[in-house]
This record gives C-alpha cells, sequence and structure tokens, in this order.
C-alpha cells in the first residue's frame, strides 16, 4: 500500500517560516533517519538522493501567514494541500495531531522509523535552513545561520539589541522579550 509521509520544519521557531513536505518514495533510501539526528551533510547528501527517487510536495508558509492565521491554521492547510497535490492510498504525519484533517493518520516519531516520513523530515528541514542561510544574508545582525530562528539566547540577544525584523513572528510571545519589545 502506497504511504505518503509528511512531516514539518520549524514549528517553534521566533523566525523563518513553516516548512512541511510530503514523501512518497519509489525506491528504498539507505541511511534516512529523522533530520535532527542526521547533520548537515548527512541531510544535504541525503536530500539530493530523495528529490530523484519519490513524489513530493513542499509547503511554506511565512512569518507572515503564521501571525495572521496561527500555526494550527497553517498546519492544517498545509496537510489539506499535501494530500491534495500527491494522490496515494495512506498519508502519515509525524505527530500526534491531524489538525481537524480527516484520512491522515499519526505516529509520534515517525520521522526516526518510518522512511518516507524521515524522508519528508529531510526535505522540509533542508528547505527550512537553506531558507535561513539566505535571510542571514539579508540580516546579518541576527546570526540566523546558527541558530536558524530557534528563540536561543543569542537570538533573544539580537532581538533585544536589533529589534525585530520583517521575517519575525510576532505573535510568538516570549517573557524574556516582552519587557523590551512590547
Amino acid at each position: 500500500m502506497a504511504l505518503c509521509g509528511i512531516d514539518e520544519a520549524g514549528r517553534g521557531p521566533l523566525a523563518g517560516s513553516l516548512v512541511m513536505a510530503g514523501v512518497i518514495l519509489h525506491e528504498p533510501i539507505t541511511g534516512l533517519n529523522d533530520s535532527k539526528k542526521l547533520t548537515a551533510k548527512q541531510r544535504e547528501r541525503l536530500y539530493e538522493h530523495i528529490i530523484t527517487c519519490s513524489t513530493y510536495h513542499r509547503v511554506t508558509f511565512s512569518a507572515q501567514t503564521i501571525d495572521a492565521n496561527g500555526i494550527s491554521c497553517c498546519l492544517r492547510e498545509g496537510l489539506l494541500e499535501i494530500m491534495a497535490t500527491l494522490s496515494c492510498e495512506r498519508y502519515l504525519f509525524d505527530g500526534n495531531s491531524s489538525f481537524g484533517v480527516s484520512g491522515v493518520e499519526t505516529q509520534i516519531k515517525a520521522d526516526a522509523s518510518i522512511a518516507e516520513v524521515s524522508a519528508a523530515s529531510i526535505i522540509a528541514k533542508v528547505t527550512r535552513d537553506r531558507e535561513m542561510a539566505a535571510f542571514a544574508q539579508h540580516y546579518p545582525d541576527y546570526g540566523f545561520e546558527r541558530h536558524k530562528g530557534y528563540g536561543t539566547a543569542l537570538h533573544i540577544q539580537k532581538i533585544k539589541e536589533h529589534g525585530y525584523c520583517d521575517i519575525h513572528r510576532r505573535s510568538f510571545r516570549l517573557k524574556a522579550l516582552e519587557a523590551t519589545l512590547f
């Protein structure tokens, strides 16, 4: 039974897009795993292999879209778009919520155990990491190439020094920033 694995990257960062990917593999790929358990070099190598050995679809939601609609709405819309684009018998999303989308199965840590979901995890993470590296060129004061938009101490310090830039999610509030920005 054909399976479309689905995963996302960028659900929790303070900056950058949410990227979702759906992948249907056409042949086995050695070395797949949860993207967070692989090195950047391993992810890049596997990414190229996945692209040539699968049918896939990516959905990206900007920080502005996340702020306007909410992260849950974006996840729901991403699942619906992937299902509308990739025809498959089964759809499996990493995690424990289908965000109200019928026909989507969920499994916690599927990205570490199901090849199609691992492949989707890698596609989403590499896509988002590349985007953050490009943003680092446009916004050099923030160190996006290092923390990828996540709420690290460095990133919070940079926001305190420079304020938000265009790719920050203003709806994601941190107590560490409230006194200085709001």
